[in-house]
């Protein structure tokens, strides 16, 4: 099959031609209609975050079941499945307590003892996230994928993989986000909208985008948001504590750096929660004002969502199909495997949304 592969760190990704193992009995043979291009996907390409290579990189991707391992139940061939990074095995203290995306199970992957599920010949090819999505199939675990709906259509079905399902999960399962409350979203790309929409879902009065992009902030408006403040113009902070009479109960972050996790904080009114979805680099550092917390201000991290996915999936498709829930407006382009340095550097001007990666 035809996959992506990242070699080297910084280095453009090589299409190639790498083979895919027989499923194990709870393995299931997929293959891939869409992938979504995501920001994560260049924090590894560039380094920012280490990663075993050679690999094949993608991970917001939806598809068709080919072939299900010897003891799988959930899915048959033909199915129409999302896949999810956030896989869990149902049995250790995150999964039995409802906190399934904090999952670390290393039974879900394949140990040293099996073949590898991605091979070049002789060349073991790492799996990247569960997944490995910028590829023609995947081999996964059972636990990574969620049966769907068969009239979702499966590019917009991508995005809820990952970008949709960790900026409204964000908003709606790590923040708890109260109906009536106001909310700032620092970065409008694919997350950043996702948390937006996720609030506008769960009743906000006042959500305030924030970016630096009028284009972006126009789109903004269209998943929800009441206000946009453009960084470039303004001190982003001064300006939702001054809209806000004293700061808003939620704030997101979904960019992933120093600077913009610590505005996060201090845009926050008394008793309020910012919740930081971006990915900041290993090694760096957030410097918070300790009186704040007096006020009882808090700061929290989200993973994916605080997703329970095999829940939270088939319901967005629901709201997808209801018209609440803005998946196509998030798709700025679709494009062809080959063209997915194009999908990678798209990101690094922040000028898109997502590009979507179309198989078929």
């Amino acid at each position: 099959m035809k996959a992506a592969v990242l070699r080297e760190i910084n280095k453009p990704l090589e299409i190639e031609d790498i083979q895919y193992g027989n499923p194990a009995p709870r393995e299931v043979l997929i293959r891939t209609v869409a992938a979504g291009v995501c920001h994560s996907d260049l924090h590894f390409q560039n380094g920012s975050y280490p990663y075993p290579l050679p690999a094949v990189l993608g991970h917001e991707s939806a598809g068709v079941v080919e072939a299900v391992g010897s003891d799988v139940t959930y899915v048959k061939k033909g199915d129409h499945v999302i896949t999810c990074l956030s896989a869990f095995c149902g049995h250790c203290e995150p999964c039995l307590t409802g906190h399934m995306s904090l999952c670390q199970e290393p039974e879900l992957q394949r140990d040293e003892t099996q073949p590898s599920r991605l091979a070049s010949g002789d060349e073991n090819i790492a799996q990247f996230l569960n997944l490995s999505s910028f590829a023609e199939y995947m081999l996964v675990h059972e636990h990574t994928i969620v049966k769907v709906r068969d009239d979702m259509p499966l590019d917009r079905a991508a995005l809820i993989g990952c970008g949709v399902t960790t900026g409204v999960g964000a908003v709606i399962h790590t923040a708890a986000v109260e109906p009536g409350s106001t909310v700032a979203v620092i970065g409008c790309g694919g997350v950043g909208l996702s948390a937006i929409n996720g609030a506008a879902l769960a009743g906000a009065a006042r959500i305030i985008a924030i970016d630096m992009l009028d284009s972006k902030l126009e789109l903004a408006r269209k998943f929800g948001a009441t206000d946009v403040v453009n960084a470039k113009n303004v001190d982003a902070v001064g300006e939702v504590r001054e809209m806000t009479g004293g700061g808003v109960h939620y704030s997101f972050e979904a960019i992933g750096l120093k600077q913009t996790a610590e505005q996060a904080f201090k845009m926050l009114g008394f008793g309020g929660t910012a919740t930081i979805i971006g990915m900041i680099p290993p090694g760096v550092h957030i410097e918070l004002h300790g009186p704040e917390f007096l006020m009882e201000r808090k700061m929290q991290g989200s993973n994916m969502g605080s997703n329970r996915f095999r829940v939270d999936m088939p319901r967005f498709v629901d709201l997808y199909l209801q018209g609440r829930l803005h998946l196509d407006d998030l798709i700025s382009r679709r494009i062809k495997l080959e063209d997915v340095n194009d999908g990678l550097a798209a990101l690094e001007t922040g000028e898109v949304a997502r590009s979507v990666i179309m198989f078929d």
